[in-house]
């Protein structure tokens, strides 16, 4: 699960000229997070359906891909809705321009695959925008997880449910929002999914799913579970790592991370005693540094065209939880476990 997309492709400290496709709820952070970043310039934007947030600033607004390229950018960032993913990466692919797609990498899993290979093919820079690797809790969490403070990592668990989001008319909650979740679990531990289950339900009136609850287990034996829907009053965004020596909490809302350890304190009561395989030890709440996450994902994609290191997402990642998000589908279709 590396995000190291390969060597540079530009000069160190050359500024990357930037193009953006896509100026709407997120296209729209994107511009403004570009136009901070040191050694980015935001050159050139394009949406058919105009600059509806007026994020454009002085720049005219392209009515496509192809006028995008005509700029004479170095990279883009993909934000136009999920369909149209596949036609305007391999488009850039084509024109030599380095990308990164917001997530999932397309439509189906067959599409990403046709837009990692064209990007390996052509030894360009590929990534996708999976922005919560960014998050300042989880990047904590995996940081520590792998030093060992947790010892054996046993468990992931993640809960992500909040109210219906009006910007999402092509996709159902699976692809919009557990994609999110599956990919950081795979990420965190390290290893990718082996098998996976799923239940969902419509209940918006929606041609989409709008609740799932996923279950499945890494090929390292790390077990995973999925709460995801967007048809809760309640907001909330947590992932949960259980292991040796106790559980990580990260709250990705406010970017706090909580470590609970396994403690050491016998209880006094024994039929209480005898239901507990461990104790409840001390919490610890880390002081983090907290960046925006969006801002740090479009650092780590100009370093890695830079040739630094960079924890980028790269495409055959997004292939893959891509594939375990059709799994998860297939497998509420079928009501059977689906093995990846």
């Amino acid at each position: 699960m590396s995000g190291q997309v390969g060597a540079g492709v530009l000069a160190e400290g050359r500024t990357v000229r930037m193009g953006l496709i896509g100026l709407g709820s997120m296209g729209r952070h994107h511009a403004r997070v570009i136009r901070s970043v040191e050694g980015m310039e935001l050159v050139a934007v394009a949406d058919p359906y105009g600059d509806r947030h007026g994020v454009a600033g002085d720049l005219p607004v392209l009515p496509g891909v192809e006028g995008l390229i005509g700029a004479g950018i170095d990279a883009a960032m993909v934000a136009v809705p999920t369909w149209s993913h596949e036609e305007v990466a391999l488009a850039l692919c084509g024109a030599g321009v380095h990308t990164m797609v917001e997530k999932p990498i397309a439509a189906t899993a067959e599409s990403g695959q046709r837009v990692a290979q064209a990007f390996a093919d052509a030894g360009l820079v590929g990534a996708v925008g999976y922005v919560e690797r960014c998050n300042p809790a989880l990047l904590e969490m995996r940081r520590r997880i792998e030093a060992g403070e947790l010892g054996a990592l046993y468990q992931i668990t993640t809960s992500r449910q909040g109210p219906f989001p009006g910007r999402i008319a092509d996709v159902g909650v699976v692809k919009d929002l557990a994609t999110h979740d599956i990919d950081l679990a795979a990420w965190i531990a390290q290893s990718h999914y082996e098998r996976v289950a799923g239940e969902v339900t419509h209940r918006s009136g929606r041609e989409h799913e709008d609740m799932v609850v996923a279950t499945g287990r890494l090929a390292s034996g790390v077990i995973v579970s999925h709460t995801v829907n967007w048809l809760s009053p309640l907001k909330v965004r947590q992932t949960v790592a259980t292991g040796e020596k106790g559980a990580f909490v990260a709250n990705t809302l406010t970017g706090d991370l909580t470590f609970i350890a396994n403690g050491d304190v016998t209880s006094e009561w024994d039929r209480a005693s005898a239901f507990r395989g461990v104790s409840e030890g001390d919490s610890t709440t880390f002081a983090i540094s907290r960046r925006e996450p969006l801002l740090v994902e479009q650092e780590n994609f100009r370093d890695a065209l830079w040739g630094r290191p960079s924890a980028v997402v790269s495409m055959a990642d997004g292939v893959h939880t891509l594939r375990v998000v059709e799994a998860v589908l297939t497998s509420a279709a079928t009501g059977q476990t689906v093995t990846l």
